[in-house]
């Protein structure tokens, strides 16, 4: 039996740092109007800046789409700390 092994594959696309396309979302863990916190087959993405919102979205197929004014654009390492910033950090500001 032959065992499919499935490749990460990612594309991020922007425009104008206005429009922003992602593929590959596993999953949109948190947003507000300044920062989203993404899950993706390459792992957590943050994606900060202004009037953030959220155009298309489509889990199934794993695409996103951002419309607004966008910052900063980075991938967080897997230890977590981030992440609890983005969902518990808010509460606590």
């Amino acid at each position: 039996m032959v065992e499919q092994v499935k490749t990460k594959r990612q594309e991020v696309r922007m425009l104008n740092r206005k429009v922003l396309e992602i593929t590959g979302v596993l999953n949109v863990e948190s947003f507000d109007a300044e920062e989203f916190l993404l899950e993706t087959e390459c792992g957590f993405l943050t994606i900060k800046g202004q009037n953030l919102h959220i155009k298309n979205l489509n889990l199934e197929q794993g695409l996103v789409a951002i419309e607004g004014l966008v910052n900063d654009l980075g991938y967080v390492d897997g230890n977590g700390q981030h992440k609890s910033k983005g969902l518990l950090g808010k509460l606590f500001k």
